[in-house]
């Protein structure tokens, strides 16, 4: 069996690193494996950040879409509900910061769990691309709820309707991300980020993200349940059919 996710603990960080060449697209093995990494984590007596990364030049292209047209039929929502659903609840139930280190793209699924997590710090030639809609989908991942809380509803809706990539520079701005900087100081930067929130009151930064999900998300666990319920009338459409054909056949969609 592949190991597409590797768990290292240092100094308090607990690290979480996607490894699937070429572009780190999820599939189901690899997302179980995110969610045993993070029931790890949360058991780690020492663990005091979790820090999540990639390797390569992207950090996750989102759902490996040829795994679902090879499982034909298959129900979107059950999927969401066995994968995403959890490892998005498991990133914001954690009593433990976590920090997410981005470098290239970073779409669809990905960039639900990327927003899930509390801190980002990106390298300046990242970009975050909602992508659901370039096959005919709606979103899931809790994107619906966590875009337009960091950007606001226009900006939100503006890069889910077009699929526009959002820059780093620009999610700086909107408030999407931390830090920005240069690729080759993405790794140490991210680093000493973590070290930095492991040096400091770790339980009461647990008691203030329960906080922060009161005031914020107390509505993510029902949202990410009608996500998955959407996503499956999404999948019986026609547009669905016809982005995943265009998709296949790296062409752009006719949505006529």
């Amino acid at each position: 069996m592949a190991e597409y996710i590797h768990t290292e603990f240092r100094n308090g960080i607990f690290i979480v690193t996607l490894d699937r060449p070429q572009v780190n697209a999820l599939n189901f093995e690899m997302v179980k494996s995110l969610q045993g990494a993070f029931r790890e984590a949360a058991h780690h007596a020492q663990a005091r950040v979790v820090l999540l990364r990639a390797t390569g030049d992207t950090f996750s292209g989102g759902q490996d879409v040829y795994e679902i047209l090879n499982a034909e039929g298959v129900s979107y929502r059950k999927h969401m509900q066995e994968t995403y659903n959890p490892l998005i609840l498991q990133i914001r139930l954690l009593d433990l910061p976590v920090l997410a280190e981005i470098q290239g793209t970073v779409a669809g699924a990905a960039l639900g769990m990327a927003l899930a997590c509390d801190l980002r710090i990106v390298s300046d030639d990242s970009c975050f691309i909602v992508g659901f809609l370039g096959i005919g989908l709606a979103l899931d991942s809790a994107v619906s709820l966590f875009l337009p809380a960091l950007i606001g509803y226009g900006r939100a809706t503006e890069a889910a309707f077009s699929n526009k990539p959002i820059t780093a520079q620009q999610a700086l701005n909107w408030g999407l991300v931390n830090r920005v900087v240069t690729p080759d100081l993405l790794q140490k930067c991210a680093y000493e980020m973590a070290q930095a929130l492991a040096s400091g009151p770790i339980h009461s930064m647990g008691l203030a993200k329960r906080n922060f999900n009161k005031a914020i998300f107390p509505h993510l666990e029902q949202v990410l349940d009608y996500e998955a319920h959407i996503q499956e009338i999404a999948r019986l459409g026609v547009e669905h059919k016809k982005g995943v054909s265009a998709f296949v056949e790296k062409r752009l969609p006719d949505w006529e």
